[in-house]
Parts: structure tokens; C-alpha cells; sequence
């Protein structure tokens, strides 16, 4: 029971502590992240950094009285001692520790204006005392080493004892005012120095522990804070050695340029920060536009591909139905065809078309129409001879290959192109045999299909045959090409059900082999 409530205790005391469990190592190094000592107010406590044992082997904290240099050498002693202990330490995760068979320790916490030889020999004696049980598995912890007796010697005490302790491999930690010292961390290799970082305008210390950096004093300047007159401070400084003194104003400078490149690193940090912030946002923002991009086109073609195939069977419906003229069917019914094929077409055009002003066409006066002209039926998209001058209402016929269509003079554009009935036929009367005159004089005797789609093929040969027929030519040649052979059973398979088609056959050597088809029309 004394056992599990020993365990249940520790335990209380993390979670209290907000504590972490240690990475112990057996080479001496101690890197604790976010250090709080145990004994202070976790809530006000500033967590410092501390490495010792990796690349230096003698840490030496400077900085002026209150400023948190002894807190930070009880700190390292007692989370060493708590870690070895079995307890958690009140520092950040992955802190590391070291383990040592003795923890040495000489620590003064009256903090007293004067030093009497009394006060020096008390220290003096812990210090013999730690040199002589102290080897190469323990740490030892100075404060204020060498102080009590006069500075020079003090400081050359000092670091003659801190050699002693490097040369047997002993980690040390001292903390110290003597500038000497300062001087001897910054040129010695395995010596490193830090301080306790000081707001001299609030009078504050901000307990921060910033290792690579020697501390100031600053003795002149809090002095000056507090009322001291500017010319005892004069006085006091003209005491010091010049060497000194610029050595002071150095370590002003750096800790200046060091608090401007800490501020500059915070903004870096922030920056970033929001950086990454950014281009996640824009990641998402991107990710979320093709998958927008993709659900729009893939509706756009489920769309597409449903008008694409109710046009089919309109157009299929239509070529049944045309296919049936030859057979006697009923003007008034084809031409009841010809008009809901004329509407789907116009329905399907505007729903695969962008939606965009359409372009201010030429009205065409009635006077201006001539038999023979070439116009455009804009509702069916297809191109007709005008067949008949326009009457009252602006309806006139139109032939459109074998169609003669009945249209508005409003729904069409005239094609600017010479007019062969007009020109060469100005006094062979009217009718369907001006139309076979002009279309004499333009259709040629060769169709080109290369580059098509079967559809598009196909629908354009049908009109071409048409016009070819009422032309007299005695014979076209069909261009479709080689390929993979599906132009070319196509086009074959449509002369087949051509009436006025006599025969066909491939074209011969010279003629274009495979890749020709010569068909021959009935004679009327």
C-alpha cells in the first residue's frame, strides 16, 4: 500500500505540475526544453532553455542581481535530482537529462551588498570540499564563484577552478559578475556563456536565459533609474579601466542587435506562418474549383450527348421519311415534316450554342430578290436558289437540294456570290429550269470528305448529290480516303438507297485506288 500510494503521489504531482517524463542518457548531456522550476507560480514562471554537455562542457551565467541567474542554476539541479528520482520534471516534452552519481552544489541565497573574508572562506570550504569528491560522473553548480575577496584575484581564482573541473570532465555551471569570466567563456573553446536577459527601461528582469550571449551588469544604468545623479555616474565610470569599459559597451551593443534580430526572427516566424497558412487556403480554393470544373463538365457532356441523340432521332425519323417521298407519299405531310425538323433543329441549336448577342444580319428587300439568287435559311441553317419572287406577305419557295420549301423573306440571308441565272440566263425564263442552269455553272464534280465524321460526311454528300443531280453532271467522284474503311462503307452504303444513283464503283489507278468512289447518275 505504501508503494502504489507512493506511485499514486508522483503521478498527483505531474498532473499538478503539468509535468513530462525525461529522455535520460548516460553521456552527461543535459538539454531541458521549456524548464519551470517546481517551487514558483506556474502561472507568472518564464520557461527557459538549458543545454550543457554536447558542445561545451562549462556554462557561465552572467547578468545583474534579481535577474534569475540563481533560479536557473537550482533549476538544472533540481530537475536533475527529480528526474533520477522517478518523477516527472515541469518541462517541455523530449527534454533530455543526464545521469550523474553526485549532484554538487554551492549556493549562497542571501544576496548581501557586503562580502567579508568570513563569507569567502565559508564558500571556499564547499568548494574544496566539491574538488575533492567531484569526478567525471557528477555535476557541480557555482553561484557567484569567486566572489567575497578582491575582483582580480576572485576572477583568476575562478577560472583556475572552472580549468580544474573541464581538464577531469566534470559538467559545471557557474554563475558570475566578474567580466574576466566573461572573457574567458567567449575565447575558451569547451566554455560557453549565457545570461539572464534585463529590461533596463522597466527596471525588469524577464527571466529569459538566452545561452551564447555574456550579460551586462548593468549597474550604471539601473543606478540612473533609481535618482543616482549623472555626475557620481561619470565619477564611477571614469574608475574603470578603459579596456573594461569599452568591453561593457560591447556586450551593450550585442545584446541591442540580438533583441533587434529576435524580434526580426519573431516577425519571420509570423510570416511564415501566414504564408503557409495562405497556400493552404489556396489549395483548398483550388481543389475545390476542379472539382467544380469537373461536375460541370460532366454534366455538360451527359447534357450534350442527351440533345445530341433526341437530334439523331429526329434526323433519323426525317431520312425515313424522305427515304418514303419516292413512294407517293403525301406532299402536305413532308412538308408537315420538313417544318417540326425545321423547329427541333432551332431548338437544338440554341441549347448547344453559347449564349451570346447574335449579329445584326442584313435585312434583304423583296425588290432586291431575284430568281436564282443564293440564300441562306437561317431557321434550317441550310443554303437554297431562291424559286420564286416574294408575294404580299414576304413568303416565296426556296429549293434546298430536292426540297422546295416555303420561307419568309425575313428568314433569310442572301450569299454574296455571282448569280449564274442572272448572267447567263437573263432571257430563259423562270422556274425549276433556271435552277438546273445555275446549278450547272457551280457545282463541281468532285466531293472531298477527308477530315469528316461519318454524320458529318454523309449529310454533307446527301446535299451534294442533290445538287449534282439537278446539275446533269453525268458522274461525281467521292473522296473519302483510305483509313480505317468506315467512310468508305458508309458512303457505299448510301449510294445504295440514292434512286437516282445508276451505279458506283472503287476508283481505278490514277483515279485514287481505295480511297475514290466514282459514282454514275441515272439518265433522265
Amino acid at each position: 500500500m505504501t508503494k502504489l500510494d507512493f506511485i499514486f503521489a508522483k503521478g498527483r504531482l505531474a498532473i499538478e505540475m503539468n509535468a513530462t517524463r525525461p529522455v535520460f542518457n548516460d553521456e552527461h548531456v543535459i538539454n531541458i526544453r521549456k524548464a519551470r522550476h517546481p517551487l514558483l507560480d506556474p502561472k507568472k514562471v518564464v520557461p527557459i532553455d538549458i543545454r550543457l554537455g554536447e558542445d561545451f562542457d562549462l556554462l557561465i551565467v552572467t547578468g545583474p542581481n534579481t535577474g534569475g541567474k540563481t533560479v536557473s542554476l537550482k533549476t538544472v539541479g533540481l530537475l536533475t535530482l527529480m528526474g533520477q528520482s522517478g518523477l516527472h520534471i515541469p518541462a517541455g516534452d523530449r527534454s533530455r537529462l543526464g545521469i550523474f552519481k553526485k549532484v554538487y552544489a554551492d549556493i549562497g541565497d542571501e544576496q548581501s551588498i557586503e562580502q567579508s573574508l568570513s563569507t569567502f572562506s565559508a564558500h571556499m570550504k564547499n568548494i574544496v570540499a566539491i574538488l575533492k569528491h567531484a569526478d567525471n560522473d557528477s555535476l557541480c553548480l557555482f553561484d557567484e564563484l569567486g566572489a567575497g575577496t578582491d575582483p582580480t584575484e576572485g576572477a583568476a581564482l575562478a577560472i583556475a577552478i572552472l580549468n580544474h573541473l573541464h581538464d577531469r570532465g566534470i559538467r559545471t555551471m557557474a554563475t558570475t559578475h566578474y567580466s574576466e569570466l566573461k572573457v574567458y567563456a567567449l575565447s575558451t573553446s569547451f566554455v560557453e556563456n549565457a545570461c539572464c536577459e534585463f529590461d533596463v527601461d522597466s527596471l525588469s528582469p524577464t527571466y529569459r536565459l538566452l545561452i551564447g550571449i555574456p550579460g551586462k551588469s548593468n549597474a550604471f544604468a539601473i543606478s540612473k533609474r533609481l535618482g543616482l545623479k549623472d555626475h557620481i555616474i561619470e565619477a564611477a565610470k571614469q574608475q574603470i579601466e578603459k579596456d573594461k569599459e569599452s568591453f561593457e559597451d560591447l556586450l551593450s551593443d550585442l545584446e541591442t542587435k540580438r533583441v533587434n534580430v529576435e524580434r526580426d526572427r519573431e516577425e519571420i516566424a509570423e510570416s511564415k506562418r501566414r504564408i503557409k497558412d495562405l497556400e493552404k487556403a489556396l489549395e483548398k480554393k483550388k481543389n475545390s474549383l476542379d472539382d467544380q470544373k469537373d461536375q460541370i463538365l460532366r454534366e455538360a457532356r451527359e447534357e450534350a450527348r442527351e440533345i445530341l441523340q433526341d437530334a439523331k432521332e429526329t434526323a433519323d425519323d426525317m431520312i425515313m421519311s424522305l427515304n418514303r417521298a419516292n413512294q407517293g407519299i403525301d406532299v402536305r405531310e413532308l412538308e408537315k415534316k420538313r417544318g417540326a425538323l425545321r423547329e427541333k433543329i432551332g431548338q437544338t441549336n440554341s441549347k448547344l450554342s453559347l449564349k451570346k448577342e447574335a449579329p445584326q444580319k442584313k435585312a434583304i428587300k423583296p425588290e432586291k430578290l431575284k430568281l436564282g439568287d443564293d440564300v441562306r435559311v437561317l431557321s434550317m441553317g441550310l443554303k437554297g436558289v431562291v424559286n420564286s419572287l416574294p408575294d404580299a406577305k414576304g413568303n416565296l419557295f426556296v429549293q434546298c437540294g430536292i426540297i422546295r420549301s416555303k420561307v419568309n423573306i425575313s428568314d433569310l440571308e442572301l450569299i454574296e456570290e455571282t448569280n449564274p441565272y442572272e448572267t447567263k440566263n437573263k432571257n430563259k425564263g423562270s422556274g425549276i429550269s433556271g435552277i438546273k442552269m445555275s446549278k450547272s455553272f457551280s457545282v463541281s464534280s468532285e466531293i472531298n470528305l477527308l477530315g469528316k465524321t461519318v454524320d458529318e460526311a454523309i449529310h454533307e454528300l446527301d446535299k451534294y448529290l442533290d445538287d449534282a443531280y439537278l446539275a446533269h453532271l453525268p458522274s461525281v467522284r467521292i473522296v473519302h480516303g483510305k483509313g480505317t474503311g468506315a467512310l468508305r462503307s458508309a458512303v457505299v452504303n448510301h449510294l445504295k438507297r440514292i434512286k437516282y444513283i445508276d451505279s458506283f464503283r472503287q476508283g481505278e489507278f490514277g483515279e485514287g485506288d481505295a480511297g475514290v468512289t466514282i459514282a454514275v447518275f441515272k439518265e433522265k
